[in-house]
């Protein structure tokens, strides 16, 4: 029979000994254990995917203590798995903090609420080492117990803290850190990145790095925080996401996992249903349910199949990259919607600053949030590239909130956008090649990122980007690509469906490192207008304005010009004389002191 569900409740403790239904996490503990040769372990996993008791389980396992707390862990894996780990029970000072509610909308609330989390951490272990530190030692800690520390002692806490319990101790401690990266998110979406940054890869590291006081450490978050922002000394990082087979069923639930609840719960005849709502995520190779929305379904006495788990987070990071890429992923996005997936290589490492340049980083963030299912089409090839992930949407419930709140989102981006789209094309069918430029060089700067047009073709990139852009034209429009006309192909060609409207030819280059510059991009267009009728079509079908334009590119910069127009012509870079040494200076004025000299003896 299923016993009362646990909604919220992180403590180990008090749910095993309430007798709440609990699922079997404790092969983490014996997974910790058998990688020992890693020092520091991070577990990045979507939010509510059970982090934080999974950090209380092994808090309550390993932490010295008077008490026998042996029961709390009778019939579970840990304490079937033999000697080996009972070895560890008890065994060490556990330092155990969670930076959950470093949230906040500037730089000094959110260090106020680090500092507050880490006074909570040091008040835990005053009983052990009060009066037992040397005089320096314990002015340090009543300091941080006071709040009269500066920032600087307080991103020494963990290193000191660490140092202080193995010395009281005799034994080193571990440590357990809680939503590592929540202030880092919200500093980002609230504009003191470089500040926050600073501040926690200096607290991280002084505890981490090197330290000769520490045991093990286990980390948990929702991204990796690229190794180059706050990583980047930090060598006894072992980085355990979504994507790796290590720790892969330690975070939701499994498939018999969810089996057995069901069927505990008399509901094994909807098992389908449940799968089709809240399974669908792949960690490391493994099918895994979220566990938020399993136990939230149980506990309902409605017990009916609804989205539980996505209106359980703002999102606000997720909601400005869909907002700002929304142009240019909305294709993808509908194809998600449809059922069907898109192709993606995933970087473990999300780095903040280049969310918004590069597109791609959209993707990782919506899988490592849990918003996206990343499962690769087959094994790797010894001596092939990793072949990419495909992503898909995981289930109903997740699928839902694409079609309310993240569509939403991006509707309000693209009516914003918009009004640009309606002046870039008024500005090219009107003939005004400075608002057609001015406006297409802002959508360049949004759309592509260097992963886009890097390539040995970008030419590509840009007619693809050029055709999604002038879509909207139709039905009033015939948009064409590469369509024979005249003596040759132009790029694009637009026609119009209703007398008296304009006609568009443009002819797309672009400039290439080290080979090209948009400059003789731009000149090539230009002299390829020249020489090619390609408006003889739109003559030939009774148009009579018609604008044809040369659009050149380079990387997000853009250059329109209409045909017939002078090609420009790169400046080159004017060089100023050298500065005249004094040395030289001296010298010149001897010399026209000896002349004016002569000059007097001749008179």
């Amino acid at each position: 029979m299923l016993r009362q569900i646990p909604i919220g409740t992180d403590d180990f403790r008090v749910l095993r000994e309430r007798n709440y239904e609990y699922v079997d996490k404790t092969h983490l503990i014996t997974e910790l254990v058998d990688s020992d040769n890693i020092k520091v372990v991070l577990l990045p996993r979507p939010r509510r995917f059970g982090k934080s008791l999974n950090l209380s389980t092994m808090k309550w396992f390993f932490e010295k203590r008077e008490e026998d707390v042996w029961h709390l862990f009778d019939g579970l894996h840990v304490a079937r798995a033999g000697a080996k780990y009972r070895g560890h029970f008890q065994k060490y000072p556990v330092i155990h903090i969670s930076l959950k509610e470093t949230k906040a909308a500037s730089f000094d609330a959110c260090v106020t609420k680090a500092r507050a989390a880490i006074r909570g951490m040091y008040a835990e272990h005053l009983p052990a080492v009060v009066g037992k530190l040397d005089p320096g030692d314990e002015r340090e800690f009543q300091a941080i117990l006071n709040d009269t520390a500066s920032n600087a002692l307080h991103e020494l806490a963990i290193g000191n803290l660490t140092k202080y319990l193995h010395q009281v101790h005799g034994v080193r401690p571990i440590v357990l850190i809680d939503e590592y990266d929540a202030g880092i998110h919200a500093s980002y979406a609230n504009g003191f990145y470089k500040e926050a940054i600073g501040f926690f890869g200096g607290f991280f590291l002084a505890g981490l790095k090197d330290n000769v006081h520490l045991e093990r450490a286990v980390m948990t978050g929702i991204l990796r925080v690229s190794r180059e922002s706050i990583f980047s000394d930090l060598n006894n990082l072992g980085v355990y996401t979504l994507l790796r087979r290590e720790f892969n069923t330690c975070f939701g639930f499994t498939e018999a996992e969810v089996t057995g609840l069901m069927e505990k719960a008399g509901l094994a005849n909807i098992l389908p249903a449940i799968r089709s709502y809240y399974n669908g995520y792949e960690f490391g190779g493994a099918d895994i349910y979220n566990p938020w929305s399993i136990l939230s379904f149980l506990a309902s006495a409605e017990r009916q199949l609804i989205a539980h788990w996505v209106g359980t987070s703002s999102n606000l990071l997720i909601q400005e990259l869909l907002q700002h890429h929304a142009f240019g992923v909305q294709d993808d996005i509908q194809t998600l919607l449809e059922g069907g997936y898109i192709e993606r290589h995933l970087d473990e490492n999300v780095v903040f600053p280049r969310l918004k340049d590069d597109r791609d980083v959209l993707w990782n963030l919506l899988v490592f949030s849990g918003y996206l299912k990343a499962a690769r089409p087959g094994p790797p090839v010894v001596g092939e590239p990793p072949p990419p992930y495909r992503l898909s949407i995981p289930n109903v419930e997740v699928a839902s909130v694409y079609r309310t709140t993240f569509q939403r989102w991006m509707d309000q981006a693209l009516v914003a956008q918009g009004g640009g789209l309606q002046a870039m094309l008024e500005g090219m069918l009107g003939g005004d090649t400075y608002a057609f430029e001015e406006q297409l060089q802002r959508f360049a700067a949004t759309l592509p990122s260097y992963h886009d047009v890097r390539g040995a073709r970008p030419e590509t990139f840009y007619h693809g980007m050029m055709i999604g852009l002038l879509a909207s034209l139709e039905p009033d429009y015939e948009v064409r690509s590469n369509r024979e006309s005249g003596d040759g192909r132009p790029d694009v060609f637009i026609k119009p469906r209703r007398p008296g409207k304009p006609g568009v030819v443009l002819e797309l280059k672009a400039a290439r490192q080290g080979e090209k510059t948009i400059e003789k991009a731009m000149a090539e267009g230009l002299t390829q207008l020249a020489s090619s009728d390609y408006a003889a079509e739109l003559r030939a079908a009774g148009v009579e304005k018609i604008r044809e334009m040369a659009v050149a590119f380079d990387g997000k910069r853009v250059m329109v010009l209409p045909k017939g127009a002078k090609a420009p012509v790169k400046k080159a870079a004017v060089k100023k004389p050298a500065k005249k040494s004094t040395a030289t200076k001296t010298v010149k004025k001897a010399a026209a002191k000896k002349v004016t000299a002569k000059a007097k003896k001749t008179r």
